[in-house]
């Protein structure tokens, strides 16, 4: 998680995040997480509710792949589990709030999976490199899902 956060490229998380406070965030109660390891850690996810009560039936997940397993299909492999996942659990749809534009492998391998912009905002996000860049959001319904039923 630190080369991704330190790098400020695809998270909007503080650059100089200390250790427990990434932790802490990424795994909150609510959260239920996962990695990907072939001898050592190549990734991880994690996997909660986009919103509560009204919105508790759509997923939302924040993935973070090691930059030496990078063309690995180390994203490719978690996003099917994560959807899978997400089935199991009874989402009937997963959305991701914030994907930086300019993260175009993220967005290529999203859309891979059937996922659509349905927003853009705009400058939304201060790359170190490229400046202001939008921000999208991205989302799919997830077939097979199984009904939340209303309380």
């Amino acid at each position: 998680m630190e080369p991704i956060i330190r790098a400020g490229e695809t998270y909007a998380l503080a650059r100089d995040m200390d250790r427990e406070s990434a932790l802490r965030l990424w795994f909150a109660p609510e959260a239920e997480v996962f990695v990907a390891e072939d001898e050592r850690l190549l990734g991880t996810y994690r996997l909660v509710e986009n919103h509560e009560g009204g919105g508790a039936h759509v997923a939302n997940c924040g993935f973070m792949t090691d930059p030496s397993a990078g063309r690995r299909g180390v994203g490719r492999a978690m996003c099917a589990h994560a959807l899978e996942r997400a089935k199991q659990r009874g989402f009937r749809a997963m959305q991701f709030n914030f994907v930086v534009s300019t993260n175009s492998h993220a967005v290529r391998l999203w859309e891979s999976f059937g996922f659509a912009t349905v927003g853009r905002l705009p400058k939304a996000f201060l790359h170190p490199a490229h400046g202001y860049v939008d921000a999208l959001v991205m989302y799919r319904t997830l077939e097979n899902g199984l009904h939340r039923e209303a309380p």
